[in-house]
């Protein structure tokens, strides 16, 4: 390993930023989602149940039970979590001395709060994966600000043995995602992703499309397939080379990684999810390589380092023809030279995957703990490196409570990795299911499974809501973001996520009554809630009821499709299929049924507003400021701010000297132990994360 200390401060920033996007982008959707006027109010997630206050914080743990004590009522106070919680990230982003344990854990603690009121529109895969990978940062993140003059910093240049530990979960996070992701497209039994076809529908019947998904979509069919087989190549059989003791094969992994990402990001609006994965990416990585320090050969000085580097080397061959001779072998790839194209088709059934994945994995668990293990060893071979009795010991309790810390959550997540085979799952240890169920309601440990099945196989279905005044003549209803108007082309709006849009998409798949928000909305239009409008249009004037709300509203069931090459002015085809929801006013027996069924009318008033508070005042003043933004814009903003001052914090600078040059290209010690065992002596400033006297801008 060549160290870490570079991917872990990338790490850190990267987590900053991604949570920066998420708060930005609910605190531009509370007043709507769950206001006191939104489609589900969050105070009403939050009875208490007289229980005590400690009983009642661990069982539904959010600091919004507290936030009656500042005069605010739930959605204010979650309108002030989001807003502390976009400024608190954006200075660890900025700022490297806010890069520190307690600022993630605010963090992590901040979203958890949300995560406990957001209900359905909260519960996606990559909130939960923002939660665990945030609770990771905040064991990365350092225990201590770094010193801030130079001889102190000479003193703590040597690593502490534990820092590495945290770490190596993130990676084995990275590999969960990923391999399970791989793995439940084949265990679905989706006849698309078994024929190879997934990506000749997936571009149109995503979420929220781009325009570059148009394009892709009218790729030849051949390269959709092969796209297919390359996707499992990158999400089954690359993850397990993210514990190869190959160092290269590690950087290959990475960048397949990155590509897959990176496509995805280009060709659909998966709102901070890919981010975030190109952040858990940073885990593959080391010094050398982000220093540049790895284009340059060295030659063995001796031969049995020249025996290692050739073994290696044939290792690395080896793993390279086999994944080549599992792709032909496993999908019967052809070259048409004739076609110019590829042949591609599944050759193994599902009951051999199923016998495979049988096999593989309980010893991918075994894999990530002999991973796990030689970290414990190298942490603990540092830590005998570690000099002076009271350093020794102060080293010895971090590396106990950090390596259980480790060990305890590899063990949590080892449930939830294991839903993916049932069989192996029956036979884990019932200890490990003891201890997440304890914590399980911490969110610290998720099963993964992304895009699990394709839809929309036959034409996109896609929810028109309609309103009207006299019942005859009716008008659409059209979303910022979703499909509607088959003129208009599809938007760009990572890293916001409109959750309504998205939970819209959700809906169309069956009938309403399995989305019961969707009821509540109608009943919000109807009553002509400026708050929900403004989830579905931002600026009045284009909602067409926003001089008067509509008597009547009703929703349609349509198919889209990409519009065909040559057909001008249009991005999309339609076609009717049937009546989604029927039309009702308010007052209506069956939207009044409705509401009873599914619990949504609300007999207890809201609590009135403390007008006299000072912070709730502000916080309406900063809502006033904001809203006429849209949240796509603002989070473009932010990112355009720390854009903007990092550039300035490297134009005014300070500029490094020719000494500082030459070592910055100066090879970096071979390994953590030697500048560990080096206190004594001057040693050059790590505080920044690097191993070199290089000043971190």
């Amino acid at each position: 390993m060549a160290g870490s200390r570079l991917p872990r401060q990338l790490f850190l920033q990267g987590v900053a930023a991604v949570f920066m996007f998420a708060f930005a982008s609910l605190y531009t959707q509370i007043p709507g989602l769950y206001g006191p006027e939104g489609i589900l109010p969050a105070r009403r997630t939050l009875r208490p149940q007289g229980k005590g206050r400690w009983p009642q914080l661990w069982e539904t743990p959010t600091l919004l039970w507290e936030t009656p004590l500042l005069g605010l009522d739930t959605a204010q106070g979650l309108e002030l979590l989001s807003l502390l919680g976009t400024l608190l990230a954006l200075g660890a982003l900025l700022l490297h001395q806010l890069r520190h344990f307690l600022v993630y854990l605010l963090l992590w603690a901040a979203y958890l709060s949300a995560y406990q009121v957001g209900q359905v529109f909260l519960y996606f895969q990559w909130d939960s994966l923002l939660l665990e990978t945030g609770f990771l940062a905040l064991l990365v993140a350092p225990l201590r600000l770094p010193p801030r003059h130079k001889h102190a910093q000479g003193r703590l240049a040597g690593v502490l043995p534990h820092e590495d530990l945290p770490f190596w979960l993130v990676r084995w996070l990275l590999f969960r995602l990923m391999f399970a992701s791989g793995v439940v497209k084949l265990t679905s039994r989706c006849p698309a992703w078994w024929g190879l076809t997934a990506l000749t529908y997936h571009f149109e019947t995503q979420c929220l499309p781009t325009p570059a998904s148009w394009f892709a979509h009218h790729l030849p069919v051949w390269l959709h397939k092969l796209s297919v087989v390359a996707t499992f190549l990158i999400e089954i059989a690359v993850p397990p080379l993210f514990f190869a003791p190959v160092r290269r094969l590690r950087l290959a992994a990475f960048y397949s990684q990155v590509l897959l990402q990176v496509l995805i990001i280009i060709t659909g609006n998966y709102n901070f999810f890919n981010l975030l994965t190109l952040v858990l990416t940073t885990a593959l990585l080391d010094d050398a390589h982000l220093a540049g320090n790895s284009r340059r050969k060295k030659t063995p000085s001796s031969w049995p380092k020249a025996l290692l580097a050739l073994l290696a080397l044939l290792l690395e061959l080896a793993v390279y023809g086999l994944l080549a001779f599992g792709v032909v072998y496993c999908f019967g790839l052809e070259v048409d030279w004739e076609q110019h194209s590829v042949h591609s088709k599944t050759t193994f059934t599902f009951h051999q995957f199923s016998q495979w994945l049988k096999m593989v994995t309980l010893p991918t668990m075994w894999l990530g703990a002999a991973s796990l293990a030689w970290e414990l060893l190298t942490a603990l071979w540092r830590w005998t490196q570690v000099r002076g009795w009271l350093q020794k010991f102060c080293a010895a309790v971090q590396l106990s409570v950090f390596g259980m810390a480790t060990v305890a959550l590899f063990t949590i997540s080892l449930v939830p990795y294991s839903y993916m085979e049932p069989s192996t799952h029956g036979r884990l240890w019932t200890g490990a299911h003891r201890l997440f169920g304890t914590v399980e309601h911490l969110q610290l440990a998720h099963s993964y499974g992304l895009f699990r099945r394709m839809t929309g196989l036959g034409g996109r279905p896609e929810v028109v809501l309609e309103g009207s005044y006299d019942g005859h003549h009716w008008t659409e209803i059209e979303f910022m973001y979703k499909p509607g108007n088959v003129s208009r082309a599809p938007p760009i709006v990572a890293p916001h996520q409109p959750r309504l849009d998205w939970q819209m998409w959700f809906a169309a798949l069956g009938p309403h009554t399995h989305s019961p928000w969707f009821t509540s909305l109608v009943l919000r239009l109807l009553q002509g809630k400026e708050p929900v409008i403004r989830l579905i249009q931002n600026h009045a004037p284009r909602y067409p009821f926003h001089k008067q709300p509509p008597t009547y509203v009703r929703a349609q069931r349509y198919k889209y499709r990409f519009s065909k090459p040559g057909e001008q002015g249009q991005w999309w085809r339609r076609q009717w299929v049937e009546e989604f929801f029927p039309s009702v006013s308010l007052g209506d027996p069956t939207l009044d049924m409705l509401l009873g069924q599914f619990g949504l009318q609300d007999k207890s008033p809201p609590r009135p507003r403390s007008s006299s508070s000072t912070l709730a005042q502000a916080l309406r003043w900063m809502r006033k400021q904001l809203s006429p933004l849209e949240a796509p814009a603002l989070l473009w903003g932010l990112l355009g701010t720390v854009v903007a001052i990092r550039v300035m914090q490297a134009l005014l600078g300070p500029r490094s000297s020719p000494r500082a040059t030459e070592e910055k290209h100066r090879p970096a010690p071979p390994e953590d132990l030697v500048a560990a065992s080096k206190q004594a002596s001057p040693a050059p400033d790590v505080s920044s994360g690097s191993q070199t006297p290089r000043r971190k801008k």
